[in-house]
């Protein structure tokens, strides 16, 4: 997790609402097209979760990877290997606050097992699943 740029979003651009999540509902993310080899991802669920993310190649064909992400309640331990990112302070809701929690925000990273140029990522139909930010590591950008 040290060393892995993510760039979180201040404002909604059209809104000027605060944003903070993405809720998965198999949206497409165009990337930079690139030899990648990990997709690092910031993410809480409502339950522990795992479910797939497609990859889309430039040659037109697709991959499929799991995306594990734990429970974001403070007493659920990890369950997928992941590191444990942060804790905010309180659960917001669309219309009030829960100020006796501090959900757990996880760093995971999903591998890229097939060689070729990602162009985009397919999110998992999975409402649970939360992304926080996303970065992509290219095979040029590995650190000995």
């Amino acid at each position: 997790m040290e060393g892995t740029p993510f760039r979180l979003p201040e404002r909604a651009p059209a809104s000027g609402s605060v944003l903070d999540n993405l809720r998965c509902r198999g949206q497409l993310v165009p990337v930079p097209p690139g030899e990648h080899q990990w997709i690092h991802v910031l993410a809480a669920a409502e339950r522990r979760t795992e479910d797939e993310l497609t990859l889309h190649y430039a040659d037109g064909s697709v991959r499929r990877q799991w995306l594990r992400v734990s429970d974001f309640w403070p007493e659920t331990d990890q369950r997928f290997g992941e590191l444990l990112a942060f804790r905010t302070r309180y659960l917001m809701y669309p219309r009030h606050s829960q100020h006796n929690m501090a959900p757990s925000v996880w760093y995971q990273r999903v591998p890229v097992t097939v060689p070729g140029t990602v162009t985009a990522v397919e999110l998992p139909d999975n409402p649970a699943m939360h992304l926080f930010a996303m970065t992509l590591e290219t095979r040029r950008t590995v650190r000995a």
